[in-house]
């Protein structure tokens, strides 16, 4: 990655953070200590936390229970060396969902895995986030730094009558406004027209997917309930109609 005038380092972390659907789990092996890594499908937490679906069958999910430490790198996979493209190193735990948890954790990872329905449930599977400690940024010649939790996870206080209205304001979205998503991804992301879908929402953007190509739309500001949601999305394909 060639350094820019507006680089931001918090906001190349988020990104990475809610755009990536695969990455590199380190564990530390139950009976030795020695580290381990595997690769892991995730999806992300209102809050831009990494969510895992993992068995109980797997090396990875027997050493996590057996001691919580976790590492995971997550890069942008550009085309060419890819030493040369933007790379994140979370540092962190990885915790299980507590029941009252559980609803939002799966709905967020079949929204970006849906493949997923057809084993989720099953008894030796469990989610569970990176509670992460801090983040090491590595995006080209004289842009490697450490941020801590703050500087790129999405604080969530405040914001409670966004998360309640997600999953419906998500699922409106699909069904009834599919080519706004489309506008938002051709106009606003400089994408190519496709099947855009609405993966999640939180109070500082919006997640598209389609297949395995996933975007980011950041807000101008920030959504808190779902009045301020209705009026945003209404700002932002506002603002990609004039660029038609």
């Amino acid at each position: 990655m060639q350094p820019t005038p507006d680089f931001s380092a918090p906001k190349l972390a988020k990104t990475l953070l809610r755009r990536r659907r695969e990455g590199a789990l380190a564990t530390l092996m139950e009976n030795s200590g020695a580290p381990y890594c595997s690769l892991v499908n995730l999806a992300s937490h209102p809050d831009g936390s990494p969510l895992l679906l993992i068995s109980r069958l797997a090396i990875h999910t027997r050493n996590v229970l057996a001691d919580p430490r976790v590492s995971l790198m997550l890069d942008e996979r550009s085309a060419g060396d890819p030493l040369e493209g933007a790379r994140i190193m979370l540092a962190g735990r990885a915790v299980p969902a507590r029941p009252d948890e559980l609803p939002l954790w799966r709905r967020r990872y079949l929204a970006a895995h849906p493949a997923a329905e057809g084993y989720i449930d099953f008894a030796d599977f469990s989610l569970f986030k990176i509670e992460s400690s801090g983040l090491h940024l590595v995006a080209g010649f004289g842009r490697i730094l450490d941020l801590s939790p703050d500087r790129y996870l999405t604080d969530l206080t405040g914001a409670e009558a966004l998360l309640e209205v997600e999953a419906s304001a998500v699922e409106h979205i699909n069904a009834d406004h599919p080519d706004t998503m489309k506008l938002y991804a051709t106009q606003l992301l400089g994408s190519g027209e496709a099947d855009w879908r609405c993966t999640g929402i939180d109070p500082e953007g919006l997640d598209l997917q389609c297949e395995r190509a996933t975007l980011r739309l950041d807000f101008p500001s920030r959504v808190e309930n779902s009045a301020a949601l209705r009026d945003m999305l209404k700002r932002m394909a506002d603002i990609a109609r004039k660029t038609e």
